[in-house]
């Protein structure tokens, strides 16, 4: 018969294994994402084209952005010349 110890420590192993095994399919399947993101945005310099709908929908972003942090600075500039919005 085994010894109680043994069979912890298989069971020990087999949990790490297991632990391990899933660790790994979700790093792998983030690395696919992150590729995947990566291409997207370096679509044009790989060959592929970006489709034009994609490209206005990110410059509208950009500039909606650009206005929200200039809008954030105008208000903490209010902030430190003490006047009141």
């Amino acid at each position: 018969m085994m010894s109680i110890e043994l069979v912890i420590a298989t069971c020990g192993l087999i949990a790490v294994i297991v632990l391990a095994a899933v660790t790994l399919q979700g790093w792998q399947g983030w690395l696919a994402l992150k590729r995947q993101e990566l291409e997207m945005t370096t679509g044009s310099r790989s060959g592929r084209t970006v489709e034009p709908e994609a490209q206005v929908s990110r410059e509208v972003a950009a500039r909606i952005e650009l206005a929200d942090l200039r809008e954030r600075v105008r208000k903490l500039e209010a902030i430190a010349s003490g006047v009141d919005l």
